[in-house]
Order: C-alpha cells, then sequence, then structure tokens
C-alpha cells in the first residue's frame, strides 16, 4: 500500500495529465459530430480491412471443404434427374415415385495424379474399395465424361480416360439420334473421333454429343462434346467425325463415379444372348 501511494505521490502530475486529457478526448468526440464521425469512419475502414485480409487468407485453407460440399450437392440435385431413374411403369405419366426406381449413385472423387500426352492415358483417384468403388464404373465431371475405373485398391483407383486406345465409349449426337462409338488416335488431348456413322447423313457443325446410355457404364444424356468437322473417308462409305471434347483433361481436378444398380442384372440377361446365329 505504502507503494502505491509513494507511486502516486512521485507520478501525480503525469496521472492528473493523463485523466485529464482522457476527459477533453471523451468531451471532445461524444458532443461534435464531425470528429466522432470521422472517428467512427476510421475505426470502420480499418475493421473492414482487416476483415477482408482475413477472408483473404482464410479462404484458400476453407477452398478444397467448400468444393466438396459443392459436389456433394451436385450429386444430391444429380440423383432427381430422369436420367439417374429406371422407369417401372411405362406409357403413364409421373404422378409419384412409384412409376421411378433410383438406377444410378454417385460417389466425389479427387484427381491426385493424371497423364495426358500418352497414347493410353489414366487418372489416379483418392478412393477405391474401402468406398464401394468397383472395376468398370463410368467416372464423369461437371464438364463431361472421364473415363472407366480400370483397377481399384483399398483407397485408390486408376481410371482409364477417354485418351485411350480402344476406349469404345457408345454416344449420341444430337439432336438426330445417331449413335456410334467414341475413339481417340492418341494425339490431341482436346479432340477425339466418332467411328461408325455413314456419310449418307446430314450432320451439323457444333452438333452436341452426349452418352448413349446402351452399356449400363453412363447414364444416358451425358455430356461428350461437339461436332467440330466431318471429312470424308477414301473407299469408305463412312464420316471421319471429328469431335472436341467438353472437359479439358489436362486440368481436371473433381470427378464423380458412376454406380448403376440394374448394370448387372443388364449384363445377365445379355451374356445369354446367341454369339453365332440366333435361336428362338
Amino acid at each position: 500500500m505504502r507503494n502505491l501511494i509513494a507511486f502516486f505521490q512521485r507520478f501525480r502530475v503525469f496521472v492528473v495529465f493523463v485523466v485529464l486529457q482522457i476527459i477533453a478526448m471523451s468531451t471532445y468526440f461524444s458532443f461534435l459530430n464531425f470528429p466522432r464521425s470521422q472517428y467512427l469512419t476510421s475505426a470502420s475502414s480499418l475493421n473492414a480491412t482487416f476483415l477482408e485480409t482475413k477472408h483473404s487468407v482464410t479462404k484458400h485453407f476453407n477452398l478444397a471443404h467448400n468444393n466438396y460440399l459443392l459436389q456433394l450437392e451436385n450429386i444430391a440435385l444429380r440423383k432427381r434427374l430422369p436420367q439417374s431413374y429406371h422407369q417401372l411403369q411405362h406409357g403413364y405419366v409421373k404422378i409419384d415415385d412409384t412409376l421411378y426406381k433410383q438406377q444410378y449413385t454417385y460417389t466425389p472423387a479427387l484427381v491426385i495424379n493424371s497423364t495426358c500426352t500418352k497414347e493410353n492415358n489414366y487418372f489416379t483417384l483418392d478412393i477405391g474399395k474401402d468406398h464401394g468403388i468397383r472395376r468398370g464404373m463410368g467416372v464423369f465431371s461437371d464438364k463431361g465424361i472421364v473415363g472407366v475405373i480400370h483397377k481399384t485398391s483399398d483407397h485408390y483407383s486408376i481410371v482409364k480416360s477417354v485418351l485411350t486406345e480402344n476406349i469404345n465409349v457408345d454416344v449420341m449426337i444430337e439432336p438426330i439420334g445417331l449413335f456410334g462409338l467414341l475413339k481417340w488416335d492418341g494425339k490431341d488431348p482436346r479432340r477425339g473421333t466418332i467411328a461408325g456413322i455413314s456419310n449418307d447423313m446430314k450432320i451439323k457443325r457444333w452438333s452436341k454429343v452426349v452418352t448413349r446410355g446402351g452399356s449400363g457404364i453412363f447414364p444416358r444424356g451425358l455430356n461428350v462434346g461437339k461436332i467440330e468437322a466431318l471429312n470424308s473417308v477414301e473407299g469408305k462409305p463412312i464420316w471421319d467425325v471429328v469431335l472436341r471434347f467438353s472437359e479439358d483433361y489436362r486440368k481436371i481436378q473433381r470427378v464423380y463415379v458412376i454406380k448403376n444398380l440394374l448394370q448387372e442384372e443388364q449384363f445377365k440377361l445379355e451374356e445369354s444372348i446367341p454369339q453365332d446365329k440366333e435361336n428362338d
């Protein structure tokens, strides 16, 4: 107590000055509008600058999580599309969900390794058998199809991309409904070709190309690309159809793996088709 009293006695002039200064400043800002507004404006500006800087720093740490949440939201929306359902009763107007059955489900994944300059290119995903991923499942992105699951481990998967020889994805040219097989010549990662299109068919440039859905790997209607050019093939009655992919496989990061809940049933039935000649 004595030390405290001694302190105030020694610095009493300075303490009185500080107290009077605080009282004067408080009175000044409380009763004069312009200085008070200037003070509040400056304080708000400093606070806004701080919050903006904080957001700029923290948004990069949350980017991966936010992208994952967007993938989940996209899956929820895609599950509601007609292409994800199998119609149970044909010839009826859909009144309730008893007319449709869920056929496709989707699992989000991240591309952690990829190639696009080789003759056969593959992507590595950060999900595997533990996530329900199996060989033969289709993979696509928000922009278009990516490929087919080739191999899996417990935690990773290898995707055979469309930039691979003999990928053979069945595709369809809209709106005319012509279908053929998607091919890649091992050269340009932005372009592929469609085999099996007769040259007596008229096809407009930049027509949209989507998945046909016949293989059971991809739902019908997934984006593939657009027709960029039609070239005649010497000695053959077919077009050399050049397709520009909708997805840039050099930049791809986030994808979805497709599970066809009815694929096994389709494959089992198609295995019963006679190979040599048809029998009734």
